[in-house]
């Protein structure tokens, strides 16, 4: 994968972190924040951390979208799509006390001419 192209999806995950950060972590309340850290290693990797001020959650009790009873549910997409986005999803216990997400996505130094 060249680095635009992972760019792109990189830039996608980091969307739907933000988005349920803002609204699942902080509960869409004003006075709390999202922090973001980037690191760059060009041609090698970049990552992503994203960490909410809200109660923190359980990653692994989140249905799976793909299955069949919940294939019309309108929520519940946002980390399925960053794992499919990104090489490495991790989640643990935010500083703040939330929930802080690493986005990882593994760049080809080689550019196609």
């Amino acid at each position: 994968m060249v680095e635009g192209e992972a760019t792109y999806w990189a830039g996608m995950a980091l969307r739907e972190a933000l988005a349920n950060a803002i609204k699942h972590g902080n509960k869409l309340n004003p006075d709390k924040r999202v922090f973001v850290h980037l690191a760059l290693q060009p041609g090698r990797e970049l990552r992503i951390e994203v960490e909410d001020e809200g109660e923190g959650f359980n990653p692994a009790a989140v249905a799976d979208p793909t299955a069949p009873d919940n294939l019309l549910r309108s929520s519940g997409r946002g980390v399925y799509y960053m794992r499919q986005f990104m090489d490495e999803v991790l989640f643990r216990a935010g500083e703040r006390g939330g929930t802080c997400i690493e986005l990882v996505k593994h760049l080809n130094s080689r550019r196609e001419t």
